[in-house]
């Protein structure tokens, strides 16, 4: 029996705000449980700092680079094969629920793949503000206090705000909540099919707006990140933009005369309190799939687009991006049945992409010809021996590697005038960026071999559409005048995986 998958992600979880990654604040009782009965992945690396083009190399498998998407919605890239219809066309009930964030023009990159679309804030056509969980609210006559999305009308001036305080909307309408409800009738309707169901939590990306029972949990004078005030001066200009933009902002909830720290401390408070909200819906999750029998053959995976500041180096939310592993890093928990030891930490480099290379070998069913990643179910078992050497984050000009102890951003010099620019830090001595060793002499080795390494995956990892020699007929042994020479492609045009180039085995042969 094919076993049921369901892929929870929230939206810019920062990786080590839970108690199960060490957190001595952030209080996360059912994902510490859960990482104690699987694989919990202390080295998850997203493609990209923001939602739209994360979500897309999730549920393509493929790098930014290759599915061309580095911004937010956009056309929808219809020849782009994705989970939803990967696991369809191989007999799954399929399901999406809450904020999806995908290519949306003229429709929905995923609303044909899937048997039941719940965008919480959109519909399948791609009109935005409009959809059934929205209909849900105005229907109980609550719409206005609606809590995850753009209500400036109740909670502040901003269209989303970056003060927090509690919500008024009652928890059972959360999006989160909602999401679930349906996740959980579609999942009782699935009978003997396997399902494939995706929930996707807009906590504890801004607003902050938990419930007030979650932010009662957290004192009103609870300490500060230490480096929210660290100095700047070693990071590159944009970054330095943002610190002192946040530093001088005026906060939606402050009184007349309140000091910047009062609203930076609502924020963190704020922000805690959305991941442990997070973390009771998975609770509930979590205890819906024991008492429904459904445990024992159901795939489940943790994890989130991207990382966030929330403070963190004196920046406010994820803007500017791939300049720290608060970004980049994402929490990644998984536990299969009959695969996942209890209570592993692996520390392996994997990227989200896995995703989508390692669930269709679990399933047993054919592989996504097109996706990028690595296979970790050597990792899931327990094997202590790594599946990639580096982990990449890109932007569509700059790009950062984790290699090692080493953490690396690279800055054209078109970025900011100078080549002279960019970013390595020793993350095993300096684990908060605070000294970066860019333009240090002792460490210019290291810098050059991380831009090789860059240099490399640019150049092994990019998809190719056809490549010297083509695939030939089996019957085709050499290169012969007037031969019939197949082309194979997937959906999206480019050559399967089987005839990239990097999976030649005379790669010092014709044109490569």
């Amino acid at each position: 029996m094919k076993p049921n998958v369901i892929v929870v992600l929230a939206d810019q979880h920062h990786a080590q705000m839970m108690g199960c990654a060490g957190h001595p604040q952030a209080l996360t009782p059912n994902l510490d449980a859960f990482a104690d009965s699987g694989v919990r992945f202390s080295s998850a690396y997203a493609q990209n700092p923001i939602c739209t083009p994360s979500r897309m190399s999730i549920l393509s498998g493929q790098y930014c680079m290759n599915h061309g998407y580095y911004g937010l919605s956009g056309p929808s890239p219809k020849h782009l094969d994705n989970l939803f219809r990967h696991f369809k066309r191989n007999d799954y009930r399929t399901a999406c629920y809450g904020k999806m964030h995908l290519p949306d023009s003229p429709r929905n990159w995923i609303a044909d793949d899937v048997d039941e679309f719940c965008d919480a804030y959109e519909r399948a056509d791609g009109a935005r503000g409009e959809s059934e969980y929205l209909q849900h609210l105005e229907s109980k006559g609550i719409r206005n206090l609606e809590d995850s999305w753009h209500n400036p009308h109740h909670y502040g001036e901003s269209s989303i705000s970056l003060d927090a305080r509690p919500s008024d909307l009652p928890y059972e309408d959360t999006m989160e909540m909602w999401s679930l409800e349906k996740a959980k009738r579609f999942m009782k309707q699935s009978d003997s099919d396997p399902f494939f169901v995706e929930l996707c939590f807009q906590k504890p990306h801004h607003p902050l707006l938990p419930q007030k029972r979650f932010w009662d949990l957290y004192s009103p004078d609870l300490d500060l990140p230490d480096n929210i005030n660290a100095n700047p001066g070693h990071r590159p200009p944009h970054f330095q933009d943002a610190y002192h933009e946040f530093h001088s902002m005026k906060w939606d909830y402050a009184k007349e005369g309140d000091p910047f720290e009062d609203g930076a401390r609502r924020a963190w408070r704020g922000t805690l309190a959305c991941i442990s909200q997070i973390d009771d819906v998975f609770g509930k999750l979590l205890t819906f799939l024991e008492d429904n029998g459904l445990s024992e053959n159901t795939i489940v995976i943790y994890g989130s687009d991207h990382g966030c500041y929330h403070g963190l180096h004196g920046i406010v939310e994820k803007a500017p991006g791939i300049c720290s592993e608060s970004v980049c890093k994402v929490p990644l928990i998984w536990k299969v049945p009959g695969t996942t030891p209890e209570g592993r930490i692996c520390d392996s480099l994997v990227e989200n992409i896995d995703i989508a290379t390692t669930l269709p070998s679990l399933c047993n069913i054919p592989e996504m010809e097109s996706a990028d990643g690595c296979n970790i179910i050597p990792l899931l078992k327990g094997s202590q021996e790594p599946v990639r050497e580096i982990a990449v984050t890109e932007n569509p000009w700059t790009k950062a590697l984790r290699y090692g102890k080493w953490r690396y951003v690279y800055y054209p010099k078109q970025v900011f005038g100078s080549s002279k620019i960019g970013e390595l830090y020793d993350i095993e001595s300096d684990p908060w960026e605070t000294k970066n060793l860019y333009d240090d002499d002792v460490y210019s080795s290291v810098q050059l071999h991380c831009q090789r390494l860059l240099l490399d995956w640019v150049i092994t990892r990019r998809r190719s559409v056809t490549a010297q020699v083509t695939i030939k007929e089996p019957q085709v042994s050499s290169y012969q005048r007037g031969a019939f020479f197949r082309y194979p492609v997937c959906e999206d045009g480019t050559a399967p995986n089987f005839a990239q180039p990097r999976n030649r085995s005379n790669l010092h042969q014709r044109y490569l």
